[in-house]
């Protein structure tokens, strides 16, 4: 290559580079959200002994395990569908504000994880419709983010994100999990 167009290739190659650095950043601006709600919903498992009190079954398991006993210690293949009570307080026998109803999957065999794809719906006097959840649960931490991905009724199209924590466990059969959402698109 000639010395003159390696100088212009430089030039080029500098200019180039230059115009990188020179780029501003854009900063992400924080927003408050256009509603914010705190909801507990209340999970009693199946185990074969509580029909009567039941709001979720294991609907499937891994080759090694059966629906009434968890599989291993992380739960692994296991897949739960659920209709549980959604109160304003963490009390069981509070008058219900309406259901969260969906799944949840246990997804690693190693970490104690979850996958929810669920809703909250209401048909009380204080809200009409749903909104709509879906994302990994990691449980062993303390608070974890899911997407709003949607909504119906008063939260139409809704879109945000819920901070889950669970307020309480017994065992395999009941948990208990806080729900702060936290709607950043309100129509």
């Amino acid at each position: 290559m000639e010395p003159k167009s390696l100088i212009i290739a430089l030039f080029l190659l500098s200019l180039f580079f230059g115009s990188l650095s020179a780029t501003p950043t854009r900063k992400i601006k924080a927003r408050n959200p256009c509603k914010r709600l705190v909801f507990y919903f209340h999970d009693i498992i199946y185990n074969g002994k509580n029909s009567n009190n039941a709001t979720s079954a294991m609907v499937g398991a891994p080759a090694w395990a059966n629906t009434t006993i968890m599989a291993g210690q992380s739960h692994f293949g296991d897949l739960i569908v659920f209709d549980d009570p959604i109160t304003l307080d963490n009390n069981l026998h509070s008058t219900p504000v309406g259901r969260a109803q969906g799944f949840y999957l246990y997804d690693r065999k190693d970490i104690f994880t979850a996958w929810m794809g669920f809703s909250f719906v209401f048909n009380s006097t204080q809200h009409k419709g749903s909104i709509n959840f879906a994302g990994a649960d990691p449980l062993m931490n303390k608070t974890r983010d899911i997407s709003v991905v949607g909504g119906t009724g008063d939260f139409f199209m809704a879109r945000g994100i819920a901070t889950l924590m669970t307020d309480a466990f017994e065992g395999e059969v009941y948990f208990r999990l806080r729900v702060d959402i936290k709607l950043y698109e309100c129509w």
